[in-house]
């Protein structure tokens, strides 16, 4: 059964770029995003929360290579070299090799997606993406019969990627997506945000991003894609079964073994920011959770 995204952010939603950019206003109106719909109940209670700044986008994050403080990413990622940049596309694909970037890029449409994005830590933002389906790159290289899952790794190179100098977690980075999953429409390569180039702490040049999984799901700055017939290894799960499933969709009534995921925290707010409900697959249950049926979601999380 095909799927089709509707789109129920808006500009409101976003994190506004003209701090940044010498305070320059992004143009107004919905000509650029796609599918506009209508807002739910409790996203229209999101999209009335005070917006993000750019800085907070592009400051705070999660990304252990650099570091394991939020602020660690920005102030390290500058070292990353990210031109020229290669991708191996290799298992069960008809056409495996080592692509450079600029031809993954040859003839897709960048598009710009405005996705929420929700941490497993329980705290989120509205983030506008630009990056093109990743299933268009998939059908490209040509899967074959019998593949199940599509494996990723992240660059490894420590001299660069300075949180790669510790044990923390075991080198490269790795995650995955059952083969329905990185098909669908939803499930972006994003190659940068508010029209720019991705910015390194933020997953430079290319990421996955797959709104309706906890954060950690959307792997960075990606270097390896394999498809297989086997589950593949990610990385928290390895690190942690019983905290990180391989799946790790949102799911408010799941708690993490740690903390309740029943609310979430948007950056901006403060410590002490009133926290707001977290919607079930982060808001876009209409659209994925027919791959979930059947499925005990307590179990697979």
């Amino acid at each position: 059964m095909a799927h089709r995204w509707k789109n129920t952010l808006s500009r409101a939603d976003v994190t506004p770029k003209a701090v940044f950019l010498n305070r320059r206003q992004l143009m107004a109106g919905t000509g650029a995003i796609l599918g506009a719909g209508m807002l739910g109940g409790q996203a229209r209670a999101q999209e009335a929360l005070e917006p993000n700044s750019w800085e907070e986008i592009t400051s705070y994050n999660n990304f252990y290579e650099f570091g394991t403080g939020k602020t660690d990413p920005a102030a390290n990622a500058h070292m990353l070299t990210t031109d020229p940049w290669e991708i191996t596309i290799d298992g069960m694909v008809d056409n495996p090799g080592t692509y450079s970037l600029a031809e993954i890029l040859d003839g897709q449409t960048i598009e710009e997606r405005i996705y929420r994005f929700r941490c497993v830590e329980a705290w989120s933002m509205v983030i506008p993406w630009n990056g093109f389906e990743l299933a268009d790159l998939l059908t490209r290289v040509g899967v074959q019969e019998g593949a199940r899952y599509v494996a990723f790794e992240t660059l490894v190179r420590p001299e660069e990627m300075p949180g790669q100098r510790s044990p923390i977690l075991e080198w490269p980075y790795r995650e995955g997506l059952r083969l329905d999953e990185a098909m669908h429409p939803l499930t972006l390569m994003a190659t940068g945000l508010y029209g720019e180039p991705m910015p390194n702490q933020n997953g430079a040049p290319i990421r996955l991003v797959v709104p309706w999984k906890y954060g950690f799901k959307s792997i960075k700055s990606i270097v390896r894609i394999t498809l297989t017939d086997e589950e593949p290894p990610t990385t928290w799960n390895m690190q942690n079964p019983r905290e990180y499933g391989f799946y790790s969709n949102v799911n408010p009534q799941v708690d993490h073994p740690r903390w309740s995921q029943a609310s979430e925290r948007r950056v901006g707010g403060g410590l002490f920011a009133r926290r707001i409900p977290t919607l079930m697959f982060n808001g876009y249950e209409e659209e994925v959770a027919s791959l979930y049926e059947g499925m005990d979601l307590s179990e697979y999380y």
